[in-house]
């Protein structure tokens, strides 16, 4: 029994899909069958994940809460957490703290859909000690828009450029995140020793390429559909993804 805390982080403003968010929150709208938030829950679900922490914000938790409940209908348990302002990936998992410390967790944005689930490599990782983070990676056709990794000839990670304008691959860092017990000193360590980028952003890639300066990290590279759904035009990219793959399963 996989014993992974999961942790989805659901905040955020959504202004890239204004005026659809207006009076929402992104990840409530549908990605063609079902809402958003849906996709990632089965996400972690189906990869053997049962106790999962949401971290909410805005104005749209009552509909959140009367949406999915406690999880039952997931056959899981959720928890929620308020982030009060936007303050990046790092800071918002950093909130769930005092529910998941002491577990190792799989993280993943809100807005990310997969085709795949990923069991065997939670199962592997829960199961290993060799690596204190697990980085999911997909080869993109516009990785200015993302984490870039660069990587080694041995497939392993050499570094990580948050959107950089001359990407130094193809491989996008999405948005699953795999980390041992030890996420939250390190996010610590983060905010007392780089703090807060321009952006105002606690960014993970700080994060992130702290565990590849001391070679914790591992690179899995995702095989099957992989988008973001947060722009006009990776949300219809993701509900038609989930169309077709519904259309061929019948």
């Amino acid at each position: 029994m996989i014993t992974i805390k999961g942790v989805i982080l659901a905040g955020g403003t959504g202004s890239r899909l204004s005026p659809l968010t207006k009076v929402t929150n992104k990840h409530l709208l549908p990605v063609y069958d079902e809402p958003m938030i849906y996709k990632v829950i089965k996400t972690l679900t189906s990869s053997g994940i049962k106790d999962i922490t949401i971290v909410l914000g805005g104005e749209s938790v009552g509909d959140f809460v009367r949406l999915l409940g406690d999880g039952s209908e997931f056959n899981a348990n959720f928890n929620y957490v308020y982030q009060q302002r936007p303050g990046g990936i790092a800071e918002a998992l950093y909130l769930t703290k005092n529910i998941v410390k002491g577990h190792k967790i799989a993280v993943i944005l809100g807005d990310n859909i997969f085709e795949d689930a990923f069991k065997s490599e939670i199962e592997e990782f829960e199961k290993s000690n060799e690596h204190q983070c697990c980085l999911f990676l997909k080869k993109v056709e516009d990785p200015q828009r993302f984490g870039v990794a660069e990587l080694n000839n041995d497939n392993t990670i050499k570094s990580i450029e948050e959107k950089p304008k001359i990407p130094k691959s193809n491989y996008a860092v999405t948005g699953l995140y795999l980390y041992n017990e030890n996420i939250f000193d390190l996010i610590k360590k983060i905010i007392n020793e780089i703090g807060y980028s321009d952006r105002g952003e606690l960014e993970i890639t700080d994060v992130n390429n702290y565990y590849v300066k001391i070679n914790k990290a591992k690179a899995i590279f995702v095989k099957g559909f992989w988008s973001d759904a947060g722009t006009f035009d990776t949300l219809i990219k993701s509900s038609n993804f989930v169309k077709s793959f519904l259309n061929n399963k019948s």
